[in-house]
């Protein structure tokens, strides 16, 4: 190669370089702006998210629609029309509140988005959970449309209010709704969670929350009397009983029989008793009343009748003057009494989709998994549309709900580009003759 040769070989790779610098520098500012928002509970600030989220579909060219189910909770539904609006479309879930904070316990205020230039790691409330995933969202649409791809189907994306306070006046009324019924949606993305290994993980169902108060009763007696059937002896045999079946489901996840969201999770996360008083409570008086709260998680997979059964006859028996109620309860079956999660086999076609389209980025992927937790993912699923909870956090601690929630700003980029090569085959899946399904390469 002569001089010259070589000296634009160097200028074509600086400049390159250099251009490359510059768009992911614009990719993290506006990932940072949106982590500034403060969308924290119990006062998120919804409406200044909406107005961002609507100045981004407008520089990208994609129809935008508020949608109010209840007053100042509004709800974005951004369109970008595929050349074959027919076909069933693409709808990519998020939400845009996040879990409050405890300012004084972070290494970096949690609403700064600081990008730590040592490690490169973008320090905020909500960089795992998940705007992280809304934001990837769009960029992958702007690269994809910066290549002048067109989509063969419609892909939708939505953000949402309220998930982390149950999703109900958020994705829970837009998955009930007519707008939701008239999008024929074929395929719902929704968030998964971060993985410490060099692999993504896929969710295909999520455990359902089941918030169980167990109430004891008794008479109320001087401090020092030793009698039965009190009501605090009553729940501490309770407490007792439930330690021992959590002890058992966790045994399970120890020995690596089985994964965390395959068991019964069940933590118990407030009890109240005792009679009050101006230093705290009365000492010497045994209360007539004492409550216990349990946060249980049920898989679709497990018995849910057989819980609901040792609830009643074990963990609070009439027999011992309990009661028990429900604050919140999911059924683990939908509406045609099949368990609710989505196939991850060869009958559904979206799920190989992804698999291929993760693998055609450099990603790697672990095994099918059922979601510890709970997403808006299961409002979809109810309504008898297959849903996949992905986030492209690989490398990466698990610090959703955590101090110091982070992601580094290497796995953020990485993520769009995962997206961009999934929204690319689900946007040009076609369904064949015969059975088979066929990809359409819109290049």
């Amino acid at each position: 190669m002569s001089f010259n040769g070589l000296f634009y070989f160097i200028a074509v790779a600086l400049l390159l370089l250099t251009t490359s610098t510059i768009a992911n520098d614009s990719i993290l500012s506006r990932f940072q702006q949106y982590l500034q928002i403060d969308t924290a509970h119990p006062s998120p600030n919804y409406h200044k998210a909406a107005d961002f989220i609507i100045s981004q579909a407008k520089s990208l060219s994609l129809e935008s629609r508020t949608i109010e189910f209840v007053k100042n909770k509004p709800l974005i539904l951004l369109k970008w029309t595929g050349k074959n609006p027919d076909l069933p479309s693409i709808l990519l879930n998020s939400h845009t509140d996040v879990v409050p904070v405890e300012p004084h316990k972070w290494s970096h205020p949690p609403f700064d988005a600081a990008i730590d230039h040592e490690n490169g790691n973008i320090y905020a409330r909500g960089s795992q959970d998940m705007k992280c995933v809304g934001l990837q969202y769009l960029e992958a649409i702007r690269k994809l449309k910066e290549s002048k791809f067109e989509p063969l189907r419609t892909i939708y994306v939505v953000f949402v209010p309220d998930e982390e306070i149950g999703g109900h006046d958020g994705a829970e009324k837009f998955a009930n709704s007519e707008i939701f019924d008239e999008m024929n949606v074929g395929i719902v993305l929704d968030e998964g969670l971060a993985s410490p290994e060099d692999y993504y993980r896929l969710f295909y169902a999520e455990r359902c929350p089941m918030w169980l108060v167990i109430k004891a009763t008794g008479a109320p007696g001087h401090g020092a009397k030793l009698y039965d059937n009190t009501a605090m002896e009553n729940l501490l045999k309770s407490i007792e009983s439930v330690r021992r079946f959590r002890a058992s489901q966790l045994d399970m996840v120890k020995a690596g029989l089985k994964e965390e969201g395959e068991v019964v999770s069940v933590n118990m996360v407030f009890l109240k008793a005792g009679t009050p008083s101006p230093t705290g409570f009365v000492m010497n008086l045994q209360p007539s009343e004492a409550h216990a709260g349990f946060d249980i998680r049920v898989p679709p997979i497990a018995d849910q009748a057989s819980l609901e059964r040792r609830i009643a006859e074990e963990w609070a028996p009439a027999s011992r003057n309990m009661t028990f109620e429900y604050k919140q309860k999911v059924s683990v079956h939908g509406a045609n009494g099949k368990p609710i999660l989505t196939a991850y086999d060869s009958s559904n076609p979206w799920w190989s989709l992804i698999e291929e389209a993760i693998v055609k980025a450099k990603g790697k992927i672990g095994k099918p998994e059922i979601f510890p937790a709970s997403t808006d993912a299961r409002y979809f699923r109810m309504k008898g549309v297959p849903a996949i909870g992905f986030s492209p956090m690989a490398n990466t601690p698990i610090l959703l709900h955590d101090h110091n929630e982070f992601l580094n700003k290497e796995e953020y980029l990485k993520g769009i580009e995962v997206y961009e090569s999934i929204l690319k085959a689900f946007a040009s899946f076609v369904e064949g003759k015969n059975g088979k399904d066929t990809l359409r390469d819109e290049l």
